[in-house]
Order: structure tokens, then sequence, then C-alpha cells
């Protein structure tokens, strides 16, 4: 009986032990030898954060110019707003847009961009009469856009999509303080 206990025992501790020490089998943070003083790391300096602008011009062939701006830092950044709307059936269908995306600073001069700019478009997916003789629309939204990745120069310009509407141009440049 006790060789049974021994045995349980022995793989117990075989089962266990290994389970505690991490993938690589080393001690997270092995120790010093005695009487030497922990390492320490060097301190890396932070560094200031700065705001950036992205600024987004395109024209509309109905309303002109239009531009969305945001300041963020570097990192992801997303912005959703109603933009107009269109009638179905005497109804107001807010449209949206969009612009969304990533913004890396590679050095001083020039950052990398990751950018969605899209909007939605209301279509009417069925009509019907309705028993009083009125008629009446369904509707849903279709999201359209570009979606691609930029290497930046900050402060400059960069025109980003060309169509018969004219051109999307895109503009990134730190925040003055």
């Amino acid at each position: 009986m006790n060789s049974i206990r021994l045995l349980c025992l022995a793989m117990l501790v075989a089962v266990t032990c290994p389970a505690q020490l991490p993938p690589n089998g080393l001690p997270p943070h092995p120790l010093p030898p005695p009487g030497m003083p922990p390492a320490v790391q060097p301190a890396v300096p932070a560094k200031d954060p700065v705001n950036y602008v992205i600024r987004v011009e395109w024209k509309d062939a109905k309303r002109g110019t239009n531009a969305l701006q945001v300041v963020t830092i570097p990192g992801s950044f997303e912005l959703d707003t109603v933009s107009g709307a269109v009638k179905i059936n005497n109804s107001d269908v807010p449209t949206t847009v969009k612009l969304s995306g990533s913004l890396q600073e590679l050095n001083p001069e020039k950052g990398r961009l990751q950018l969605f700019l899209g909007r939605t478009v209301p279509y009417v997916t069925s009509t019907y009469t309705g028993s009083g003789g009125g008629n009446g629309s369904s509707y849903s939204q279709l999201s359209v856009g570009l979606n691609s990745n930029f290497a930046i120069t900050f402060g400059k310009p960069l025109v980003i999509q060309t169509d018969d509407n004219g051109d999307v141009t895109l503009l990134v440049k730190r925040q003055a303080d």
C-alpha cells in the first residue's frame, strides 16, 4: 500500500512541477548571485506625444468641396458623421461619411497611414402599396469608399484619388503647440 502512495506522490510531483515553469523551462527572472545587486535596466527616455491633424478634402458634384478633419496621436482613429439626407417616398434617409484608420510615425518627416474614407448610400430594396392606397418603400444602406495604405510626408498634401468629380486630397501635419 505504501508503494502505491509513493508512486502517486511521485507522479503528482512529476506533473505539477514542470507546469509551474514557463514553456521554455527556465525560471521567469533568474536571481543574481548572493551579494550582487539585481541588474538595473537602463531607462528609455519617454517620447512626448505629438498630436497630428488628418484632413481629407473632396469634391461633391452637388455640394462642392467637403472636408473631414480629425486630431489624433499615432494609433487608431475613427470618425462617423451624418453628411446629409436622401428623400425616399417623402422620408429623409440619412447618409453618413466615415473616416477611420491608423497612423504610424516612421521618422520626424514621414509616416504610414492606413485609411478608410467612405460613405453610406441608401437604396430602395422594395416598394409596396399600403391598404389605404399610399405607397411605401423599404431601403438598405450600402457602404462604399476607399481603403488603402499610404506613405505620407508630414505637412505635404497628397492626392489619393482622382475621378470625374475631382480630386480627393489627404494632408497629415503635426499640430502646432
